[in-house]
């Protein structure tokens, strides 16, 4: 879900377009009664965020192309937001439910090995470190807000974004997916040094001393 909040202007528009067909700018005017320059401003934060979605579309003779705007799946989490509230914690609870803290942990290891295995498909250094900072690049890539600082030798990951947070539970068993994946990729151990959880601006990692 993109690392944005969408205005009540914009969540105006999202709510035209989820569920219904692409619509054109004039559709927009049409429904919301607002100007041309308003709703083309509101599309393109949209846009811009990942809340929506515009292609093009020619039309039959020497017409101007014209674009069509559609909801993403990521406006579709803002909108449900609530619901998420109440369905995250009913699965964590199935799952305790069916197979107690040992089906947890084998999921969620199931996961970290499956998120591993995208990540070293991509990443082509050996060391350690090198890996590390290429796996920063990729999840930067995908919009994560990660940054890579070299403090004392140690390449340090400050992670700002966290794509697991509508899935934390009180025993914060998700958060385990990210060492283990990282420790998978990196090759090496992978440890948290600060958690937003705990209080922290956001979460830290670094790889951890050999001993």
């Amino acid at each position: 879900m993109p690392d944005a909040t969408i205005s009540a202007a914009g969540l105006r528009v999202v709510k035209l377009l989820v569920g219904s067909a692409p619509r054109t700018v004039a559709d927009l005017i049409r429904a919301t009664g607002v100007t041309r320059t308003a709703v083309t401003e509101q599309l393109n934060e949209l846009v811009a965020a990942g809340f929506v979605e515009r292609s093009t579309e020619r039309l039959p003779g020497r017409g101007r192309p014209r674009h069509l705007y559609k909801a993403t799946d990521a406006s579709l989490l803002v909108l449900f937001a609530n619901s998420q509230r109440l369905v995250v914690p009913a699965v964590w609870q199935a799952l305790r439910e069916t197979g107690g803290e040992k089906l947890v942990k084998d999921v969620l290891r199931r996961v970290s090995l499956l998120l591993a295995d995208h990540y070293n498909r991509r990443i082509r250094a050996t060391e350690p470190k090198a890996r590390l900072g290429e796996l920063i690049d990729l999840l930067c890539q995908e919009g994560g807000l990660v940054e890579a600082v070299e403090e004392n030798g140690q390449l340090v990951m400050y992670k700002r974004t966290c794509p697991f947070i509508s899935m934390l539970d009180e025993k914060r068993s998700i958060c385990s997916v990210d060492l283990e994946m990282m420790s998978s990729v990196v090759g090496r151990p992978v440890q948290r040094t600060a958690c937003r959880h705990d209080g922290a601006p956001c979460c830290t990692f670094e790889i951890a001393h050999e001993k």
